[in-house]
């Protein structure tokens, strides 16, 4: 995949399958020199047994087909842009996946449009809660939605296009406003 944003999205879609209530991403620019994302759901994890096979291309959870690249291709992109790729995971508790890309890395994709990927996300799943937090070293800011369905109600309608907009929207200007301050 060309842009980091769309890993995220294939990733993020494992814990959907695997029963996940919360989807937790995180995206750090500069983070100790690292371009960081981490995925963490609350699904139903996997053993530590697969979590060593996990890597493999050719071994995947999934019955739709026998391989399974997204994990694969990430730790490949992390190792040869100078990173790592972390995966914490226990069975009934969900997994953490850290990904780390030397920052500075000539051959590092782009994140790409995280904003729309959000986006997907919530109309893929909109019964689901994320939370997004973005950051430039220290600084950062966040999306919620446990937030907005406290605060809108019913209203909270991730299906609805004019909320769809505005998250699309305010991730974009967020990631915008943060970025300006470097």
């Amino acid at each position: 995949m060309k842009e980091l944003s769309l890993n995220i999205l294939d990733l993020a879609q494992n814990g959907i399958t695997a029963g996940a209530h919360q989807i937790d991403i995180e995206i750090n620019e500069n983070e100790n020199g690292y371009f960081i994302f981490r995925i963490k759901d609350d699904g139903c994890g996997m053993s530590e047994e697969m979590v060593k096979k996990v890597r493999d291309p050719f071994v995947t959870t999934r019955t739709t087909r026998k391989v399974g690249m997204g994990i694969s291709l990430v730790d490949m992109m992390t190792a040869q842009c100078g990173g790592y790729l972390k995966i914490k995971s226990q069975v009934g508790k969900g997994t953490l996946l850290e990904a780390a890309f030397d920052k500075d890395n000539i051959d590092r994709p782009p994140l790409g449009d995280i904003a729309t990927t959000m986006k997907v996300m919530l109309l893929g799943a909109p019964k689901l809660d994320y939370t997004f937090t973005y950051k430039v070293g220290e600084q950062g800011f966040g999306f919620d939605t446990r937030q907005m369905r406290q605060e809108l109600g019913d209203l909270a309608d991730f299906t609805n296009p004019d909320i769809l907009a505005w998250v699309e929207s305010y991730i974009h200007q967020g990631m915008k406003d943060l970025n300006a301050q470097g």
